[in-house]
């Protein structure tokens, strides 16, 4: 595996004196507290954010997922694939978020209020509620009201739905303070931008949380409210004309798998046969019979100029030529790729939601057909009418509809999101090939009467999983364990985060 947390210290941008902030590595709560300032912290909270969610937690949910498949030859995902999850595996990613991110949010927001700038204020307490959200969406139960305090070794950990309702409360807090000209200081999601751009992505967050909420509560007077005030984003919210081609200041995930800066030629994620085939069915007689034109912006082709992809769990064998790296699609990826936090097709898909739930079938389709079109639209193809007309929004099966179009559209541009939308929805669901019915030595796997728009059993699970179950949530950090006295019992890792379908 590369180095998982990038170091970015001598990126050169407009932004100059941002310089030695883009070094993820560096901590501005070590200094003293008076010595620094919110514009030092900002831009590291949004560095360490990146390199977490565009990277690891991107991995993670694409294998849990079923976008990603692993490469024959390495070890590193093959747990994944399986759909296994360590408590040691996890502590990278809870380290990066509570000993860097949230510590620093911590820090900006105690000195923003101070300083009653609310612009910046409101922008940590966005990116505070972004990082709390993603611990839930893994662990289920999180510190959170006793969290942060360097005096208490033993936070108590809060059931997510008190954690989301929590940090719902604080941007609703921090939007009654911000207005849409207040200034913001140096970042790199708005650069040169005021308050209004993170007014919209706080409205955006708000409006994820709430809709994954409305499965313990009613809050649709919340989402309607968020609509009504018609702030919400116009385009992606991504951190992008950042990266660089150069050692340490490349996009995350590109660093992580595909940058060979640091010597390394290593190949892990390719694409999965689930993904694949969905974005591309077959007919009765295995022939092309539709072909999504975001498969070229989400995938390259293999050495046949073909979309391939892999079963889930297996490490495969050396047996045959089907197990070559150019037998399989990677995704698309590039140093300057951007990292999105939240797309415009997302809010559009949770709109879509919404509308359905109310029984307005009228606006949900509006707004299923507006998810698809954003989709198409960041990927940069067209055809989005004709996807429409051969996807049309059912009414009667929302979830389904939503569910599998919204997999299809995140699986190019944020897969942890796929994976928690996966379990939240129940959709896609489970086939009937499991990877072992599929599987065949040479590679040229039993894949012809695959199901679009279903996953399967991987050819080895974990036994802590079993067949036709997802990975529902994960071991709570090894890191916690070890130093929280405080830490929970596991409740099982199919036993759902608050959120999910019942």
């Amino acid at each position: 595996m590369k180095k998982s947390i990038l170091i970015i210290s001598v990126l050169v941008l407009a932004l100059t004196s941002c310089k030695k902030f883009m070094d993820i590595n560096y901590d501005p709560n070590q200094p003293a507290a008076d010595n620094v300032t919110t514009d030092m912290i900002l831009p590291a909270v949004e560095m360490n954010l990146a390199a977490t969610y565009a990277n690891q937690m991107n991995i993670q949910g694409g294998y849990f997922a079923q976008i990603y498949a692993h490469q024959f030859g390495t070890s590193n995902y093959l747990d994944y694939s399986q759909f296994e999850m360590s408590a040691t595996r996890s502590s990278l990613n809870w380290t990066q978020l509570y000993q860097r991110t949230l510590m620093n949010c911590k820090t900006i927001r105690e000195k923003a209020s101070a300083e009653e700038d609310w612009g910046t204020y409101l922008a940590a307490t966005t990116l505070r509620a972004f990082a709390f959200q993603l611990l839930v969406d893994c662990y289920g139960e999180v510190p959170y009201t006793e969290a942060l305090d360097p005096a208490n070794l033993a936070p108590k950990y809060d059931d997510g739905q008190v954690v989301y309702e929590g940090i719902i409360a604080e941007l609703d807090e921090a939007l009654s303070k911000a207005s849409a000209s207040a200034t913001v200081v140096t970042n790199f999601t708005f650069p040169g931008k005021n308050a209004e751009s993170w007014i919209r992505f706080a409205n955006a967050q708000k409006l994820k949380m709430l809709t994954r909420l409305a499965a313990k509560k009613d809050v649709s007077a919340q989402i309607q409210a968020i609509i009504d005030e018609g702030m919400l984003p116009q385009e992606d919210v991504e951190i992008s004309g950042c990266w660089s081609q150069a050692a340490g200041q490349e996009s995350p995930f590109w660093a992580e798998e595909f940058s060979t800066l640091g010597g390394s030629t290593q190949i892990n994620v390719i694409a999965n046969i689930a993904i694949i085939r969905t974005m591309q069915p077959l007919d009765a007689e295995s022939n092309i019979e539709y072909s999504d034109p975001r498969l070229s912006a989400f995938w390259e082709t293999n050495d046949a100029d073909e979309f391939v992809g892999n079963i889930s769990g297996t490490n495969n064998s050396t047996a045959g030529d089907g197990f070559k790296a150019s037998h399989w699609c990677r995704p698309k990826a590039s140093f300057n790729m951007p990292v999105y936090l939240i797309t415009k097709a997302e809010v559009e898909f949770f709109l879509a939601e919404f509308f359905a739930k109310k029984g307005d079938a009228g606006s949900a389709t509006e707004h299923y057909n507006a998810a698809i079109e954003a989709s198409f639209e960041t990927a940069g193809v067209a055809g989005a009418d004709a996807h429409i007309a051969r996807y049309p929004f059912n009414s009667s099966n929302w979830r389904e509809s939503i569910g599998i179009q919204k997999w299809v559209a995140l699986s190019g541009t944020n897969c942890f999101e796929a994976y928690t939308e996966v379990r939240r929805l129940g959709y896609p669901t489970f086939g009937k090939l499991s990877g072992a019915q599929m599987f065949k030595e040479s590679g040229d796997h039993a894949i012809a009467n695959y199901e679009p728009g279903t996953l399967h059993t991987p050819y080895l699970v974990s036994g802590k999983i079993g067949n036709n179950q997802l990975l529902q949530r994960w071991p709570f950090s090894e890191n916690s364990q070890a130093r929280n006295a405080s830490t929970p019992s596991f409740k099982g890792y199919t036993t759902p985060i608050f959120w999910a379908v019942q």
